[in-house]
């Protein structure tokens, strides 16, 4: 082969290198992964039923009873909204939400203040029935949580916010609704951004391996940031990519023409 045609396929190489290739092996999640592994995993692992409330979430309870005039009391009246641009009269009844104000707390009608934070929804509901059952006879609460989210950034199919509507969420479960990895997102480095009690925390996940079933950050929890950090050959490509690409193309034209020429003497 001439030194022309090794300078051909170099530069042909170089351009390939700079589109870049990302292997099979970078894209895998939980590569190190074997069903061998599976007791040695599940000796670490917790599973969480559901994410606790912590101040600033938005609550709806809904108290009811065989005396329905005994639990009446206890209940936030629902808000009706008339339906603008409407000929007829129409309304939409909505039923008000309890905010957790920084100290855990909420507001409930006639009993005060309620400690919730730390607890689940359930607890909560327990706690709250345990307190009306002093007044009212065989009480029934329920407890849902509103706008639980986390919000997902960086190298993903679709970045934004992913609700946590049954009441848990995994790392893999929150990558997954948001259209999973790019090629050009790191599996060894997701970041994890928590704030707990009034500072922030950082958390990395590396998903080609085992531990992060044991990691604190496996399940998310409300108002969590997560970051898909770029892989190198994105960060090529995102910034002079297209001026090695053109430099690249501008010599394997020039070299063509040289072996065209020399050919033709020849």
């Amino acid at each position: 082969m001439s030194k022309i045609s090794k300078l051909i396929f170099l530069c042909a190489g170089m351009a390939l290198l700079l589109t870049g290739c990302v292997t099979q092996k970078k894209l895998t999640y939980l590569r190190e992964v074997t069903p061998s592994m599976a007791d040695s995993i599940n000796r670490v692992f917790t599973a969480q039923s559901e994410i606790a409330i912590k101040p600033g979430d938005a609550l709806t309870i809904f108290v009811s009873g065989l005396d329905r005039e005994a639990v009446a009391p206890y209940n936030l009246p629902a808000v009706t909204f008339n339906s603008p641009n409407n000929t007829t009269v129409q309304s939409t009844a909505m039923m008000q939400y309890y905010r957790v104000d920084e100290e855990g707390n909420i507001d409930f009608p006639v009993l005060g203040k309620i400690q919730v934070a730390g607890l689940k929804r359930d607890e909560a509901a327990e706690h709250i029935r345990e307190i009306l059952a002093t007044q009212v006879v065989d009480p029934l609460v329920q407890v849902n949580m509103i706008g639980a989210k986390v919000s997902i950034m960086g190298e993903v199919g679709h970045p934004g916010q992913v609700a946590i509507s049954n009441g848990r969420l995994t790392i893999l479960d929150a990558l997954a609704a948001a259209g999973d990895l790019t090629p050009y997102g790191r599996r060894d480095n997701v970041l994890v951004t928590r704030e707990k009690d009034g500072k922030l925390e950082f958390g990395r996940l590396d998903l080609t391996k085992e531990d992060i079933f044991s990691s604190p950050y496996y399940y998310l929890q409300q108002n969590d940031v997560v970051y898909v950090s770029p892989n190198k050959v994105r960060a090529i490509s995102s910034t002079n990519a297209g001026l090695w690409l053109s430099v690249v193309s501008t010599i394997a034209s020039a070299v063509t023409v040289v072996v065209t020429v020399v050919s033709a003497v020849k």
